[in-house]
């Protein structure tokens, strides 16, 4: 049985630029670096920056961080010049961006309770909730 994520890993093409990104802009602690991968932690996310040549897809497939809601809009503050890759329709504020390398990322503010209760509210035609 799966009980939540265990890490993340993207590749990077230039590992001291995503370092300066995720570390520095987003807040993440470095925990362990090498010449060709990084690995940080925030909350209990623990993400891996593996450097090699990144190959992206045209989808709405992303990484979603949860931050405190009081961080919000200063972490939003930090991100300004990030390319905005998607417009938020969502239940709550979400910031989407790219990172150095063009990996989709979300900022969100909710949780999966909170989007469930917005589906039994306003669910799209032919959801089913369990």
């Amino acid at each position: 049985m799966i009980t939540g994520v265990n890490h993340v890993t993207i590749v990077v093409a230039d590992l001291e630029r995503s370092l300066g990104f995720w570390r520095d802009a987003l807040g993440l602690r470095l925990r362990a670096q090498s010449p060709k991968m990084a690995y940080l932690e925030g909350g209990t996310l623990w993400l891996c920056l593996e450097h090699g040549t990144p190959s992206l897809r045209e989808d709405d497939s992303h990484i979603a961080l949860s931050c405190a809601p009081e961080a919000y809009q200063s972490l939003c503050a930090r991100l300004a010049d990030a390319p905005v890759w998607k417009e938020n329709r969502s239940e709550g504020p979400s910031l989407y961006i790219l990172d150095p390398d063009g990996h989709k990322l979300e900022i969100h503010l909710g949780t999966l309770e909170s989007r469930l209760a917005h589906y039994r509210r306003t669910g799209p035609a032919g959801m089913r909730l369990m």
